[in-house]
């Protein structure tokens, strides 16, 4: 399958919706390919290297998102290109799916029921919507087991220069197993945790591209 650039509508609903429900079929395209084998990572500064260049990639799992009285589980399928994802989540608040699209300059939320919601501070207005909150800018690097590059961190380190927690803009990141995914050890659980507000993500299959 091509890369696809997903730009940040500022059109009508109708097209946002068009755009969102795209890439609920692209990301379901996406489930069944193989992908590439990463290069072999040979220490930490290998892995933060070849991690960081990767331009492509998505995995699929599961995410559980919650703070001190709600939250929701639900499956997960996020798509990276480059500075651009498109993710999806199914099950989230008794629903169906809800889908996210987004760069480094807004956020949009398909919720469903024609209600479509752009965000330019993400992490700031879902905190206000919901009463939990995505580390959305950040989570695409946590994912990978490496910290965000543009805010200052500390990192603890396991076995063969895995990262087994971070600690980053507020955020405490812990990464306790880690499997195999594009040939090399990538994360497969991830706990993130600021104040009230916790992320769980179990990664089930991961794909570079």
């Amino acid at each position: 399958m091509n890369a696809r650039s997903l730009p940040i509508p500022t059109t009508s609903s109708g097209s946002l919706l068009s755009i969102l429900f795209a890439t609920l079929v692209l990301l379901g395209g996406c489930a069944t390919e193989r992908g590439v084998a990463l290069p072999e990572f040979d220490d930490w500064r290998a892995r933060l290297a070849i991690l960081t260049a990767i331009e492509q990639w998505s995995f699929s799992g599961r995410i559980g998102v919650s703070n001190a009285t709600d939250g929701f589980n639900g499956r997960l399928r996020w798509r990276q290109n480059v500075d651009q994802f498109e993710a999806s989540v199914s099950g989230p608040l008794g629903a169906g799916a809800i889908s996210i699209a987004g760069d480094a300059q807004a956020v949009v939320i398909d919720e469903g029921d024609g209600n479509v919601l752009r965000m330019t501070e993400p992490e700031f207005e879902l905190q206000l919507r919901y009463g939990w909150t995505i580390p959305v800018e950040s989570l695409r690097y946590w994912a990978l087991g490496i910290p965000d590059p543009g805010q200052p961190a500390h990192m603890d380190f396991g076995e063969g220069g895995t990262v087994t927690r971070i600690a980053q803009a507020g955020w405490i990141v812990e990464i306790p197993q880690y499997r195999e995914g594009g040939g090399q050890l990538m994360p497969r659980r991830i706990t993130a945790v600021n104040g009230d507000s916790r992320v769980r993500l179990v990664i089930d299959n991961w794909v570079f591209y």
